[in-house]
């Protein structure tokens, strides 16, 4: 009500606390004859401003989860309460982050013809992929409830390669976190793809995640040498040790050029 009548700065809260304090202190009996519509109108009144129409419908059309939390979120205090309510709402909430997390997106990178770096070849099918290199893309953390998936969806981008893979490079800037789990999981992984002569390497890694490797063990196992700072320079060692043909564009110049 305060803000509707066009409060501006933390003094009306001030001001209305210390109205209340006097209210309840010096007239204590002053609104006890005050029916209980007449209270039940004002806070109707007050709660009309909180009821956001527009941005529910917008919700509704840019992204269903959010639409369903809030409903969520309004039901649960509707009929709940207003702590429990809550509660219900961000419990919903850290499940749906966790959902996300579990199953995250995941790409494998190829390079587009004037355009700087590589990109999803699910969206560029006119990608060019290096021959014997998977270049996998893992957009979330890794920990226990997801590690099994991304060791499956590696897996998988290596059948589906169009060539025989002899490395596999994880881009992992967007893993910020992984768990002794996935640790294991790594490491068992490693180890499958050794047997079958397939080099397991990841590039872009975050300082603290590399840190987390030197404790679980991974980091002399992947080998030193193998993590990468870019994807452009694990491209380049590939090409460098396997000798494979790779028809590179070149950055500066946006022309092609072969390198072996």
């Amino acid at each position: 009500m305060a803000a509707e009548a066009g409060a501006k700065t933390q003094v009306t809260w001030l001001v209305g606390a210390g109205a209340i304090v006097v209210l309840l202190v010096a007239f204590p009996g002053l609104v006890k004859n005050l029916p209980s519509a007449a209270l039940a109108a004002v806070v109707i009144a007050a709660a009309l401003s909180l009821i956001e129409i527009a941005g529910v419908r917008g919700l509704f059309e840019l992204r269903r989860s959010e639409f369903v939390l809030s409903i969520v979120c309004f039901l649960g205090v509707a009929l709940a309460g207003v702590i429990p309510g809550i509660f219900i709402a961000v419990s919903v909430a850290l499940l749906s982050f966790i959902q996300r997390a579990w199953r995250p997106y995941d790409a494998v990178l190829g390079q587009v013809d004037g355009l700087d770096g590589y990109h999803d070849v699910s969206r560029h099918p006119e990608a060019r992929r290096i021959p014997g290199l998977v270049l996998f893309r893992w957009d979330a953390p890794l920990f226990f409830a997801n590690a099994g998936i991304f060791q499956d969806h590696v897996k998988h981008a290596i059948r589906e390669s169009p060539s025989p893979v002899r490395w596999v490079v994880v881009t992992a800037e967007p893993i910020t976190d992984i768990d002794t789990t996935a640790a294991d999981t790594i490491g068992e992984l490693i180890e499958n793809l050794s047997g079958e002569g397939i080099r397991l390497c990841f590039a872009e890694m975050k300082g603290p995640v590399k840190d987390q490797l030197k404790r679980y063990g991974l980091f002399e196992k992947i080998g030193p040498e193998y993590l990468f700072p870019t994807i452009e320079s694990s491209v380049r060692r590939y090409v460098a040790e396997t000798r494979a043909e790779w028809a590179e564009q070149d950055d500066a110049r946006g022309a092609v050029v072969t390198r072996r």
